[in-house]
């Protein structure tokens, strides 16, 4: 026998296929970024064993440190949302019905988290271009590193963060057309005991 797919079903893949390209997208950028904390954990070290046993501290780990933390945490947003990792307060919510759930999301969504999102990638692109004319440097350390090139991460990060948005809002719809949350790309879990 042939199986044979509704249009509902073809519609239903195409939108799944859809979900896993943007989450995608997010992993790639969120794991690809994820390298940073070696190289800040490198320059930690690095700057540690200059201090206390050479006294010689470094002019510019500072500077360098608080950069890649800053890049590394708004590269992660997206990745983050699409492992449904951000911190919520679900006491209630995780007993709710999922068209509830959906709902209550779809609405926070269209209310807070685009608004603010498109804020972010506004504001932050001029932010970035401003520095950028000017060529700001830091003023926290006295090597003064160029700092325009984190100010240019804000407007990338929240555009990551949109396109993910995206996709947790047709998240919400489908769940409130079906009853039942579409599936999120596998990844590492923490292993636990389960009580």
């Amino acid at each position: 026998m042939f199986a044979t797919h509704t249009a509902s079903d073809r519609e239903g893949l195409a939108v799944q296929h859809f979900l896993f390209f943007i989450d995608g997208i997010s992993a790639w950028v969120g794991k690809t970024f994820s390298w940073l904390i070696l190289v800040l954990t490198l320059i930690t070290s690095y700057d540690v064993l200059m201090r206390y046993l050479f006294k010689a501290p470094t002019r510019w780990a500072f500077d360098a440190s608080y950069m890649l933390y800053g890049t590394l945490f708004m590269m992660g947003g997206a990745y983050t949302l699409s492992r449904n990792g951000h911190v919520r307060g679900d006491m209630i919510y995780r007993n709710l019905p999922p068209r509830v759930q959906a709902t209550l999301d779809l609405v926070l969504y269209i209310v807070f988290f685009f608004p603010g999102v498109i804020a972010l990638v506004w504001a932050g692109y001029h932010f970035a271009a401003f520095s950028w004319a000017i060529g700001e440097r830091s003023m926290n350390s006295p090597g003064g590193p160029p700092i325009y090139p984190l100010k240019t991460v804000i407007p990338v990060a929240a555009f990551f963060l949109l396109l993910q948005g995206v996709a947790e809002t047709i998240r919400c719809v489908t769940t409130i057309k079906t009853g039942a949350w579409p599936r999120r790309l596998a990844d590492v879990e923490e292993l636990g005991e389960t009580v």
